[in-house]
């Protein structure tokens, strides 16, 4: 008996089983050219046939991260990376590499090195790493930043006299895969100088430590907040760099001042970098926000018509015209402000920059500054730093404000022009000293910007750190 049975499709019944088999056939060619790409070899780990498994450069062998898809290759302290042959490598099976073993490569810079098997490829990122022991930095009791003279090996940190230098802890921070004894966090006698050893494979360094306490600081950096952690993030990172960069320096609350507990007799600056999330536009709303400022106006006063120095950047440059720089006119406040919740600060595509106003390039603020495509300006930032472009600025019109120029500006102010915005505006200005009274260094640009919530991908800093360099030379001619 045949078993068999005819099965009949119709024509409609065909057409479909024919569209089924087509869509099916585009999905696996989908599939199988999606496999070839980058991102998906790396997500579904093609059999590891696009593999590195290993590598040595002179001899020396490379750790290879199967995550980020690197390898690197440490070297001694002082190696020349310049010229380094490919000792030794192995990938996988039928796969096909853009550097091979015998080859020279120079790797002062990184490589990609680029492996590809059939119609599957992978890129990897080849660098070599120096050994290297330094301290980056040293900071006690999570407050006090040392600063680091790395060519004679001394770190150097100031605390104010009521804490002591008995018992101190510091949190130490070296380079990449180093170790140092004693280590970071273990609290330490700083009554006479203490050595740390630093050892990173084939390098080695020792540093000699000291610890400073005083009681009368040669600067000081000013702000509400009751210690300097409390400061908000801006305010804090530009008062961590002074604290390492400058001499005898100290962080002191408006409320140290008011009280006299810190002894200003031998300050010479004092700084207040003064940040607000969404900005302070005009002279009430400051009134209503700087609180604990106007409570020791009459002191910071006192202070400077005794001969001492201020640096005023961002909001803080409205408080000239509460201590009497301007004269009795309390109306000559910045008339032009606003800015950015730091969480939400705006991206830099391309550097940011303000012109040094006309006759002032030679003034001591802008010494060594890192020039920009522009001659005669200020570049700030870099692309890819998020900045709040926290602003207090003179607007310059006869459209509002009651500076119809520049001269009229400095007729009613008092002060001298050092920079200005593209549209003219007064963003960086000076109050000389005179009669006995200390000069002003007032710093109001949106570009001027310490503190970057984040960086995006590629960011690297150059222009930035003219921030750092101004703020330096500030102290020094404000010192002078």
């Amino acid at each position: 008996m045949n078993n068999q049975k005819t099965i009949h499709i119709t024509e409609r019944g065909m057409r479909l089983m024919t569209k089924l088999l087509c869509t099916a056939s585009v999905l696996l060619s989908v599939c199988f050219a999606s496999c070839s790409k980058d991102d998906d070899a790396k997500t579904f780990q093609l059999s590891g046939e696009c593999m590195i498994e290993s590598i040595a450069l002179d001899g020396y062998t490379g750790n290879i991260d199967l995550k980020s898809r690197s390898i690197e290759v440490r070297l001694p302290e002082v190696y020349d990376a310049s010229a380094m042959k490919v000792t030794a490598l192995k990938i996988s099976n039928g796969a096909t590499c853009n550097i091979q073993q015998g080859m020279t490569l120079n790797m002062n810079a990184g490589k990609v090195m680029h492996v590809t098997n059939g119609d599957t490829y992978l890129d990897w990122t080849l660098t070599v790493l120096n050994d290297e022991a330094k301290i980056t930095q040293f900071v006690i009791n999570d407050i006090y930043t040392a600063s680091i003279d790395q060519t004679a090996k001394t770190v150097t940190a100031y605390v104010p006299a009521s804490l002591g230098v008995t018992s101190l802890k510091p949190t130490i921070t070296c380079s990449r895969y180093a170790t140092v004894t004693p280590g970071s966090g273990v609290v330490q006698d700083f009554t006479n100088p203490v050595t740390y050893e630093v050892v990173n494979n084939t390098a080695k360094a020792t540093y000699v430590v000291t610890v400073v306490a005083i009681d009368k600081p040669k600067a000081l950096f000013i702000g509400a907040a009751p210690t300097m952690n409390d400061l908000d993030i801006e305010a804090k990172t530009a008062c961590q760099w002074m604290l390492g960069n400058v001499p005898n320096s100290l962080y002191a609350s408006f409320e140290d001042v008011k009280n006299a507990t810190v002894d200003l007799s031998e300050c010479k600056v004092i700084w207040w970098h003064y940040h607000v999330d969404g900005g302070l536009d005009g002279h009430d709303i400051f009134v209503a926000k700087a609180t604990e400022a106007l409570k020791a106006k009459n002191q910071l006063r006192a202070y400077y018509e005794a001969g001492g120095a201020l640096l005023l950047t961002r909001y803080a440059t409205n408080l000239p015209s509460f201590i009497g720089t301007t004269g009795d006119d309390e109306w000559t406040t910045p008339n032009n402000c606003w800015g950015q919740d730091e969480d939400k600060a705006e991206l830099c595509n391309s550097p940011w920059e303000f012109a040094i106003y006309e006759g002032q390039t030679s003034h001591p603020l802008y010494n060594g500054i890192i020039e920009g495509d522009q001659p005669g300006h200020v570049y700030t930032t870099d692309a890819g730093y998020h900045i709040t472009n926290s602003t207090a600025q003179y607007h310059i019109g006869t459209d509002w404000g009651g500076y119809d120029n520049h001269a009229a500006w400095e007729t009613r102010t008092g002060g001298k022009i050092l920079g200005v915005g593209g549209d003219g505006a007064v963003v960086a200005w000076e109050y000389p000293a005179k009669g006995g009274k200390g000069g002003i260094i007032c710093i109001g640009s949106g570009c001027y910007d310490w503190y970057s919530y984040t960086y995006e991908a590629g960011y690297t800093e150059k222009f930035h750190k003219n921030i750092e360099i101004m703020t330096k030379n500030a102290f020094n001619y404000l010192t002078k």
